[in-house]
């Protein structure tokens, strides 16, 4: 047998190994002990987590004496002690920001929710009225149509009677024709005949 071919056996047994691997994090929780002997011998009567504010009162090279908020004195290991806050108050701080943005951005959208509603009746009123607008605007067009139409027509037919005037004026012309036709035969047969009316 062939050296890589051990090789290629001994890679493959081990590739298992290297599929299950985990990802890990360094965790950035530091506990600090604060005594009340300026050395920090003894044990600790509190322990100050990661972001702890405290005022320094005294500092030489390897402790502090500081004050809490709380108004608590002791001692602490000054190695330990940062001018900048931690990472883990930014975050902490970054997500209470946003939490509050985001509470913010919430009350906001409750807020605005009802002119929305408003507005959006509005553009639902707007575009009935634009149809009706539009369908309006039709019917004007169709009745400029017909009223050219008509005024042609009055300007054709200006010089002429109407139509009911002419069949009255011709119905008296021919009831006045008639009378009068009469009136000359009977006329023309009296003359004829010596004043006597014969038919």
């Amino acid at each position: 047998m062939r050296p890589g071919f051990w090789g290629l056996i001994g890679l493959l047994a081990l590739s298992p190994l290297t599929a299950v691997a985990e990802t890990a994090y360094v965790t950035d929780n530091l506990r600090l002990g604060l005594y009340e002997a300026a050395d920090t011998s003894g044990r600790p009567f509190r322990t100050l987590e990661s972001g702890q504010e405290m005022e320094i009162m005294s500092r030489d090279r390897n402790y502090a004496n500081v004050r809490l908020p709380d108004a608590t004195e002791g001692w602490v290991k000054a190695a330990y002690l940062v001018n900048d806050k931690p990472a883990k108050l930014i975050v902490a701080e970054t997500i209470a920001e946003r939490d509050a943005l985001a509470a913010d951005l919430e009350q906001t959208k409750r807020s605005f929710a009802a002119p929305a509603a408003t507005i959006a009746a509005l553009r639902n009123d707007a575009a009935q009225f634009e149809s009706q607008l539009t369908d309006t605007n039709a019917r004007i067009a169709e009745l400029e149509e017909e009223n050219a139409s008509v005024a042609g027509l009055k300007e054709q037919y200006k010089g002429s009677l109407p139509l009911s005037w002419v069949a009255a004026a011709t119905g008296v012309c021919l009831i006045v024709g008639f009378l009068l036709g009469l009136w000359w035969v009977d006329r023309r047969s009296r003359l004829r005949h010596g004043g006597i009316r014969i038919y």
